[in-house]
């Protein structure tokens, strides 16, 4: 499977627990898709999130998001870990 990073930005900034309840929601719906969601950052005052996900394609990771919550990412990006 391929690893993704996907990037969200919130006009208006966001909060680490509102991130947090949408994070635990894409651990619910996430096996329906065949993804795993890994990690996640936040930046509260510029209302950016990054989401870690590894998943079969992007569509298949943006569908979780969809479904979970429907804060789907304004950009996702196949990438490889460094050491």
């Amino acid at each position: 499977m391929t690893i993704y990073m996907d990037v969200h930005t919130v006009s208006g900034g966001v909060s680490l627990d509102d991130v947090a309840k949408a994070h635990q929601a894409d651990l619910a719906t996430q096996t329906e898709f065949g993804v795993n969601y890994l990690r996640y950052w936040v930046d509260e005052r510029q209302g950016k999130i990054f989401c870690l996900v590894e998943a079969p394609s992007a569509e298949a990771a943006v569908a979780v998001h969809r479904k979970a919550h429907g804060l789907v990412a304004d950009e996702i990006y196949a990438v490889d870990e460094g050491a």
